[in-house]
């Protein structure tokens, strides 16, 4: 474990200032940097050696580390591979000071889990320069883990897909527990991974450029009968990393017809035989599915007409889809 243990309460006021850590064994570039940073408006801490940083991260937390990458006794890169081991200090970014420009030291900076590299002698407006990108950049993915965690405490089914194919395959970047449960029961998709029927949809959406425009909506079935319920799933915003959010959540083909039934005031099997046709069934096919001959699915969808007042198929099925919007019908 990481030598001491953070504080109830964090040590400083992060609404006020910043924190960064400077760990360098030369009070020379310790002085430099303090300076130009407490100028910059940061609250600025300093260790002199390795376990004292990892001492000082634990209990502090600061938003950046500055990491000497050559130090007697524990080196820098031993310092990174600690920070990003323990849960606390994983997600802080460790930018490298080094006068090691060989190849293999900047890969060993990097393996170790630093996010850059500076090196010396130490310039301290490139170093002000380069933290501005990796504090705002470590914000941005605070904020989108903890929006992730508040998705998971609450139950929701959400996905975020990266769509770029110019980099690779269509894929999902993360997903709730409850999104990875339903997507296994309606498609048994492993954990991670997109059903063919989403990316199909998704490449369709994309090539229609409706992505952030307005929700659209997938509705997969479970079985043919009106009780059955279904997975709906819908396109929503961009997220903070240029990934698609998608929203999923169960419905019940009978609550959509009961709305059919309250909202236009039809009968039950009436509202039964709107929702099939909305969902560009023939009257065969309804048939089938309710048990009852093509000719009696004419007679309900007649008395159907009468009552919305329309002439056609398309003009019904475009009263229910408005009346079940954003429902599982678009």
């Amino acid at each position: 474990m990481i030598p001491g243990t953070p504080p109830d309460r964090p040590l400083f006021d992060r609404a006020s200032a910043q924190v960064v850590l400077i760990v360098d064994d030369v009070p020379d570039n310790l002085s430099v940097l303090h300076d130009a940073l407490d100028e910059a408006g940061y609250t600025v801490l300093v260790a002199i050696n390795g376990a004292s940083a990892l001492q000082r991260a634990a209990q502090a937390l600061p938003d950046i580390v500055l990491l000497d990458a050559v130090m007697p006794g524990m080196d820098g890169f031993e310092v990174a591979r600690q920070l990003k081991a323990h849960t606390d200090t994983a997600h802080i970014p460790i930018i490298f000071m080094t006068g090691l420009t060989e190849t293999e030291h900047v890969v060993a900076a990097f393996a170790a889990g630093g996010v850059d590299y500076v090196t010396k002698p130490i310039r301290a407006q490139e170093v002000l320069a380069r933290m501005t990108v990796h504090l705002r950049s470590a914000r941005q993915a605070v904020q989108a883990h903890q929006a992730r965690n508040a998705l998971d405490a609450f139950g929701h089914a959400t996905m975020a897909i990266h769509m770029d194919e110019a980099d690779g395959p269509m894929r999902a970047v993360w997903q709730t527990p409850l999104a990875r449960e339903l997507l296994a029961v309606y498609f048994e998709a492993p954990a991670g991974q997109i059903p063919g029927a989403v990316l199909e949809w998704l490449r369709s959406e994309a090539a229609q450029a409706v992505l952030g425009r307005e929700p659209r909506t997938l509705a997969v079935g479970m079985g043919k009968g009106v009780a059955e319920r279904q997975l709906v799933l819908a396109l929503q915003q961009r997220t903070g990393d240029d990934d698609v959010l998608i929203v999923m959540r169960e419905v019940s083909d009978a609550a959509v017809v009961q709305t059919l039934v309250a909202a236009c005031k039809l009968t039950l099997r009436e509202a039964e035989v709107l929702y099939w046709v909305a969902k560009g069934k023939t009257n065969r096919d309804i048939g089938d599915i309710l048990g009852a001959s093509p000719a009696t699915v004419k007679k309900h969808l007649e008395r159907v007409y009468v009552k919305l007042g329309v002439e056609t198929r398309t003009a019904a099925a475009a009263i229910a889809m408005a009346k079940l919007r954003p429902a599982s019908l678009r």
